[in-house]
């Protein structure tokens, strides 16, 4: 017990002194330090698709990114808080790399009757449903719908080497199909556009939508982090979706 207590101070102690002094040699010690951490969680995760090497280099991504991140004077352990970041790099892995995330059952199924309500809406309306819409057509929350949107398209994503049809010419496949348009400018004004919704909501919501959305944690990971229930972050990530699309709807026509 004296020994955990020991460790504990010990950890707390160099991550202060790296909040203050950005030592990249301290910085270093402490990636070496929890490697071990980020092994074992690659290893939880390897497939014999899956390079052992890969794996651990991307958990060590997370590793990194953890150590930058961890803020001692909240007093959480920080294997608590690098957990979840390193799972959420893996995640992230499988679902851009490999496209074989590894989706429960029941968000399986909620994947396939989102995607039925999302072709029933769509003759329906003669376009695409909004997530509202969808939510309520299906009957559950907007959050819901949208995770469920998230596994359905890492369940069904088709590989661009795939042959665009029977009748195409030998050698065309999907990929010849995509065109060459320039859309930056249009993501550059989105990005403001978020970046002036962002500012209607505080600090705190915002860092839960940075970790649900970009980090991709699952709510009970993000309560771990910021201390609360995951029924709080739940709210909370209902809340502040509100709130933005309030700002975005009362906001003036460009």
């Amino acid at each position: 017990m004296l020994h955990d207590a020991a460790r504990s101070e010990e950890e707390r102690l160099l991550f202060t002194r790296l909040a203050q002094t950005r030592d990249p040699a301290l910085r270093d010690t402490l990636v070496e330090r929890y490697l071990p951490l980020a092994r074992q969680l690659a290893r939880h995760y390897q497939r014999p698709d899956e390079s052992m090497d890969d794996l651990v280099q991307v958990a060590s991504l997370g590793l990194v990114k953890a150590i930058d991140r961890f803020d001692p004077s909240r007093g959480v352990a920080f294997s608590s808080y690098a957990v979840p970041t390193i799972l959420g790099e893996i995640k992230r892995h499988f679902r851009d790399r490999t496209w074989s995330v590894r989706v429960p059952r029941d968000l399986q199924e909620m994947a396939l009757r989102v995607e039925r309500a999302v072709g029933e809406l769509t003759r329906e309306l003669h376009r695409q449903p909004s997530v509202h819409e969808l939510a309520k057509h299906v009957g559950i929350s907007e959050e819901s719908a949208l995770e469920a949107l998230e596994a359905a398209g890492a369940y069904h994503a088709t590989s661009l080497d795939t042959p665009r049809g029977a009748e195409s010419e030998s050698g065309d496949t999907l990929a010849d199909t995509l065109g060459g348009e320039e859309d930056g400018y249009d993501r550059a004004e989105d990005r403001a556009t978020i970046d002036r919704l962002m500012r209607t909501i505080t600090p705190r919501e915002r860092e839960v939508l940075r970790l649900r959305f970009e980090q991709d944690l699952t709510q009970a990971e993000i309560g771990e982090i910021i201390g609360v229930s995951q029924m709080q972050v739940s709210r909370l990530i209902r809340q502040s979706v509100a709130r933005l699309r309030l700002a975005a709807q009362s906001a003036p026509s460009p």
